[in-house]
């Protein structure tokens, strides 16, 4: 009786904590604190320490986030999350999703996504579609498809460039013209939108 009692108590905290851990659906935006030698440099000039990002898509049943990195391309989501700083993600979902992400829509998105699997990760952070980084992956992705800008984009300048590592890695990349005009939608913009919602920090 006694051992009985204790499996159905085990039975029902896995059932309370699966159901307190929304699964993660098609469409959502996780967010991550990259182990990358540039993540410092983004954190300093944006003010957040997210500084890597990905859209979830599901694939045969199983969850992958599409990213840009080396090249945009499918990463199993575990593999994704471990990659990370402590392994800490935050997902982020439109806050109407239930009303407009449905299944044409859905379909729509992946579609418009897809088009850019294989394109090289842009170290310049341009904004033209031959090379393509990771914020501006999800926001292409989802303005193409669906009409919706999710973060508002800014100019190079607009960030914090005085910061030590901001300028040591700009040197870097862009010598002594830096483009300072440049159009770019940064990982903090997309986390910060009021058009996103939280549905799982882990």
């Amino acid at each position: 009786m006694r051992h009985t009692l204790t499996s159905l108590l085990l039975f029902a905290a896995c059932c309370v904590s699966a159901s307190a851990a929304p699964a993660l659906r098609d469409g959502d935006i996780v967010f991550q604190t990259s182990r990358s030698s540039q993540s410092v440099a983004v954190q300093r000039a944006t003010g957040s320490k997210y500084s890597h990002m990905g859209m979830v898509v599901y694939r045969d049943g199983k969850p992958f986030v599409f990213e840009a990195i080396g090249t945009v391309q499918y990463t199993p989501l575990d593999r994704w999350v471990a990659r990370g700083v402590d392994g800490h993600f935050v997902a982020k979902r439109l806050r109407n999703a239930d009303e407009l992400l449905t299944t044409a829509a859905l379909q729509r998105l992946r579609t418009t996504a897809g088009q850019f699997a294989g394109r090289q990760y842009d170290l310049y952070f341009g904004w033209s579609d031959e090379r393509i980084y990771c914020s501006e992956l999800v926001w292409k992705a989802y303005d193409r498809s669906l009409g919706v800008q999710i973060g508002k984009l800014q100019k190079v300048r607009d960030f914090n460039l005085s910061n030590p590592a901001v300028q040591t890695k700009m040197r870097e990349r862009y010598g002594k013209t830096i483009p300072l005009d440049e159009s770019v939608i940064s990982p903090a913009a997309m986390f910060e939108s009021p058009l996103l919602v939280t549905v799982s920090a882990e």
